[in-house]
């Protein structure tokens, strides 16, 4: 018959030898995850291709008049500085959409830097764009700055919009 401490030994063998089956076994199950799978840089390009899906939709929106679409990407406090420096809340956005009021054939945009601040992003873009309006051709290059707010619900929503005509060197205002 074993002694009581020969059984103790026993048992404590045992459990150094399942600790260190299990330990490896745990470990590559932590080491199996990415590495990049949560991290920052992963979350910031994430939240960098949602917003460039949204300008997506929103460019879209404007080209078609799709007022709908529009409606949902703009937060209901939603204020623009157009081009010619007049105020534009949601209201009169949407309701110049639905009119027709200007017409846009061509909106391409370059140079996009998207610029995250906490649940915020801040985008800079430029936009090349051929339409007319009731005051005539409205036709040129601009420069703008949209703002993003991801809401309560997780949602991005269009907060502001400020656009400038880039003017070549020496043009005036007409």
């Amino acid at each position: 018959m074993r002694d009581a401490s020969t059984n103790s030994s026993i048992r404590m063998n045992r459990r150094t030898v399942l600790a260190a089956m299990l330990v490896p076994v745990l470990m590559l199950g932590v080491w199996a995850r990415p590495l990049h799978a949560g991290s920052p840089v992963t979350q910031k390009h994430e939240r960098r291709h949602e917003i460039d899906q949204l300008e997506e939709v929103w460019r879209n929106a404007v080209l078609t008049g799709n007022a709908a679409a529009m409606d949902s990407l703009l937060a209901d406090d939603y204020m623009a500085i157009t081009a010619s420096g007049t105020l534009q809340t949601k209201d009169q956005a949407l309701a110049n959409l639905r009119a027709g009021r200007a017409h846009i054939t061509t909106l391409d945009i370059s140079d996009r830097k998207v610029r995250f601040y906490g649940t915020t992003a801040v985008v800079t873009s430029q936009a090349d764009v051929k339409g007319t309006n009731p005051e005539g051709d409205f036709s040129g290059s601009f420069r703008y700055t949209r703002v993003y707010v991801r809401d309560a619900r997780g949602q991005w929503k269009i907060v502001s919009f400020e656009a400038s005509r880039i003017r070549a060197p020496g043009e005036h205002r007409q």
